[in-house]
């Protein structure tokens, strides 16, 4: 008993002793050296290393760019003090903050615990992975500068560069990291891991030819498979960038000889960055064929197959054979795919394609998909979104187009006609129906069938939970699946059900959109809806199979008829425009406007429409066409000014005096000079008779800015609102929609502000227009007098109120006081007397009258 004491007594000596963190004895460095090493750093680092593999695991790879070295994604919301983005990262700094406050050994200034370095590498290291990157560089600093001659200096060299990188400090760490390669004891995988940093400063440098060789260095020194697989590969995208195609493929193949030994997703990268670099006119297509089917048919590549799909589409894009580039585009889109990217690029490359075989409503469908996968204000974006306004207009006409075209159709059939065709249609839409009433059926009892065997195995798992706990409803679990009761026998609660299901819709009616009657598309929204296709979607079960049903549909009125031909013989004549001037598409061209003429448009679109017409034959070189429609236009429209041009073709159109173009400068002109009612009365007048011509809408915006002037902002809003409904696809109909929704409403108070809090102040004389000849006089003496006073920055100017008030203004008066009391500041000199009645008036009120016309309220006494 007393050998146990004494052992015990002796024990607790050395604990004590060995505590202490002012001794430097062997026992005290070994007590807290062991402590730290294999309890606090031990478990910190495993904290880190489970940080850093979710991180690497949350990160998705951008492979269209240049890989980062380092897979981290930095995100822009910043932490504050603290705080921190993951929670594993946090514990790893507190285990290095708990290691330095409680074994650190700083004796006179020396620090005699070995594990004090590597206590602050980790605390770094948790630092800069939670994205704090200037404490991070602290923790490294304090090591270079505390621990000179630690076995982990070299790791703190490169970790200080790498945060000095994500602080876009590039040429610092670019310097300081050539420093440390110089070294010659330097070891091989610190080597690796400062080369590769190096590539990185290179890479953000632009010198990508300095960066692949660094990456040479560091995948010949590196012990890791994972990270030799991504330096080879990034060498490679190296390589592409600079066009060294053949040293690319070599680094490609390294990373395919690799196979196992690093991720897949590099191997089938580099396979995928090889496909692009095949030349289709040199090379032996045969092989790539053989390559892309084995990637296609590979098990393994089941999680690239988004990728694979798509490059087996370029590859026969390239090689001419659209259709199956497109079947192979569109498996691509049908993946699981979450590189958004991809999905954007698939759709970008359908809509191309459409577009460059004249589909353009097509086109339009697959570029608003492109939009939805891209980052909004992007350059990628902001690049498509130009490309799908430029279809608005064509999109816009050809629906108007091809739904006035079926229903003058339909209305040009006589009444047996008529009957012969809907019975036909209602009985192809009753098998249709039919059809789709079976395959719904077949697709339900299929889920039923595998409902009722999810159900089986739920009810023995449950018997054999409820055996388990000797019967009864059970514990531990939900009553639904414990207890063996069928409340979770409905649908949409049980999860396996739930996919198969929705791959069973899939494969019945394909992608479908969630709209109303979405049975009826056959090709989704955005292939637009013919005129039965709108009856359809408005008609009940039995109408929909009534042929009477339709045929009363069908317009009667002359009225009805006449407006369904305009609007389409209009949508002809723009589209023609469109796809002449546009889209350089002159066979469309020809072949709108030619149907136009055959279809007795109104005579305010014959002659412009032979005149385009003579232009596009000119540039189709089919001259005796073109010089039919020379000869017509000057037989049958001599007085007209495009028979003038035919005349004399030195004339130049844009030039000629009469042209809507110089017409319109000349009444944007006398809109500069406050001649407001001829502006609105010309510009009426021009309106009508250059009615179908592209510049008719800026004829309307001068009107509706003119009318403004004159009448206030409800005028104004009426005229824009008008040119928003009639010219939607214009310019000027887009920026009229765009003041109505969002300037005009912040104009629509009529209060006027307290005066005392503004800085800029006018004087306003008042003219009627009995008086409007003494307003040149008038500004004259005005002028004179206002020059006189030296410490006020005065002007002048002559404002219209409306059509019957006139406003002489001098601006540049900083209070209410002064600007009341200008007329007698104004006779000071007694050189020139001003003697006419004025009022003061705040900037911001004087606005408010121009706006809503309210003077008399404004100069009416309180």
């Amino acid at each position: 008993m007393k050998k146990q004491l004494l052992l015990i007594l002796i024990a607790f000596a050395i604990f004590s002793n060995g505590c202490s963190r002012k001794k430097d004895k062997f026992i005290n460095r070994a007590w807290h050296s062991v402590g730290t090493e294999y309890n606090i750093l031990y478990n910190g680092y495993n904290a880190l290393e489970k940080g850093r593999v979710a991180l690497n695991q949350s990160y998705q790879d951008n492979y269209w760019e240049i890989l980062p070295i380092e897979r981290m994604q930095v995100e822009e919301e910043i932490t504050l003090p603290g705080k921190s983005k993951n929670a594993d990262f946090e514990r790893a700094e507190e285990k290095a903050v708990k290691a330095i406050q409680k074994h650190s050994m700083n004796i006179q200034g020396k620090e005699h615990n070995p594990q004090m370095d590597e206590a602050y590498l980790l605390l770094g290291k948790a630092r800069y992975f939670d994205q704090r990157f200037v404490p991070a560089l602290e923790a490294f600093n304090y090591i270079l500068f505390k621990y000179p001659v630690s076995d982990k200096i070299n790791q703190a060299k490169i970790w200080r560069e790498k945060a000095n990188l994500r602080l876009e400090n590039d040429q610092l760490a670019l310097d300081n990291l050539k420093k440390l390669i110089r070294r010659a004891d330097i070891e091989k995988q610190d080597l690796a891991d400062a080369t590769a940093t190096l590539a990185q400063a290179y890479i953000n440098l632009q010198a990508l030819d300095s960066a692949a060789w660094q990456l040479e260095i560091a995948s010949t020194e590196t012990k890791n498979n994972d990270e030799l697989g991504r330096y080879r590969f990034i060498q490679g995208q190296l390589y592409n960038a600079l066009g060294h195609k053949d040293s690319a493929n070599i680094a490609f193949d390294k990373v395919i000889d690799l196979n196992r030994k690093t991720p897949r997703v590099y191997m089938i990268s580099a396979h995928i960055e090889k496909i692009k670099n095949f030349e289709v006119e040199t090379g032996d297509k045969l092989a790539m064929l053989e390559l892309l089917t084995e990637l296609e048919e590979n098990r393994e590549n089941r999680p690239f197959l988004d990728r694979i799909f798509h490059q087996i589409g370029e590859f026969h894009r390239n090689d001419n054979s659209d259709s199956i580039a497109i079947s192979y585009y569109n498996k691509s889109l049908r993946t699981t795919s979450r590189d958004k990217l991809l999905r954007a690029r698939n759709y970008s490359t359908l809509g191309d394609m459409s577009f460059d075989n004249a589909k353009y409503r097509v086109a339009g469908a697959y570029y608003d998909s492109t939009l939805t996968n891209l980052k909004e204000r992007s350059k990628p974006h902001r690049a498509i979104k130009r490309k799908r306004d430029n279809l608005a207009d064509v999109i816009y006409y050809e629906d108007i187009a091809v739904r006035n075209d079926s229903i003058l159709n339909l209305v040009a059939m006589s009444d047996e006609e008529k009957l012969r065709y809907f019975t036909a249609f209602t009985d192809e839409l009753k098998v249709k129906v039919e059809e789709e009433r079976k395959a719904a059926e077949e697709a339900e009892q299929r889920a039923k069938a595998r409902q009722a065997s999810t159900q089986g195995l739920t009810n023995n798992k449950a018997a054999m939970v409820s055996k388990r706990s000797g019967g009864g409803k059970g514990v531990g679990g939900p009553p639904s699946i414990v207890g063996g009761s069928d409340q979770n026998s409905f649908y949409f609660y049980n999860q396996t059900t739930i996919s198969f299901g929705k791959n069973e819709f899939t494969q019945t009616w394909g992608q479908r959109q969630l709209t109303d009657n979405w049975r009826w598309s056959e090709s989704g929204a955005s292939m637009g809806a013919t005129a039965i296709d709108a009856v359809i979607a408005n008609a009940s079960e039995d109408e929909m199979f009534d042929p009477e049903f339709y045929i009363s549909q069908i317009p009667t009125k002359t009225s009805a008829i006449d407006s369904l031909n305009k609007d389409r013989n209009f949508a002809y004549y723009q589209l023609g425009l469109i796809y002449k001037d546009k889209f350089k598409e002159l066979e469309l061209a020809k072949d709108k406007l030619q149907k136009l003429l055959k279809n007795n448009p109104e005579d305010r679109l014959v002659l412009p429409s032979k005149y385009n017409l003579y232009k596009i034959y000119l540039e189709l070189n089919l001259n005796d066409e073109a010089e039919i429609a020379k000869n017509d236009i000057i037989k049958n429209h001599p007085d007209s000014r495009y028979a003038a041009i035919l005349l004399n073709p030195e004339v130049d159109l844009g030039e000629d005096e009469n042209s809507p173009e110089n017409i319109y400068e000349r009444l944007y002109r006398d809109f500069q000079n406050q001649q407001y009612e001829s502006v609105v009365t010309e510009a009426d007048k021009y309106i009508t008779l250059f009615d179908g011509e592209v510049i008719v809408p800026k004829f309307e915006f001068l009107k509706a800015v003119s009318k403004a002037r004159l009448y206030g902002v409800e005028s104004y809003k009426e005229a824009l609102n008008f040119i928003a409904l009639n010219y939607p696809n214009s310019e000027e109909g887009k920026k009229a929609e765009n003041i109505v929704t969002n300037s005009l409403p912040l104009l629509s108070s009529t209060d006027f502000i307290d005066e005392e809090a503004s800085k800029n102040f006018k004087v306003v004389y008042q003219f009627e227009s009995d008086e409007r000849n003494d307003i040149e006089v008038f500004k004259k003496e005005l002028d004179a007098a206002v020059v006189n006073i030296k410490y006020f920055d005065l002007s002048t100017s002559v404002d219209r109120y409306n059509t019957s008030t006139s406003f002489v203004i001098v601006h540049g008066l900083r209070s209410i006081q002064g600007a009341q009391g200008f007329a007698e500041i104004l006779n000071e000199p007694k050189e020139v007397e001003i003697l006419r009645p004025s009022f003061a008036i705040s900037s911001e009120n004087y606005q408010i009258i121009q706006l809503h016309k309210n003077l008399e309220a404004y100069l009416k006494p309180e």
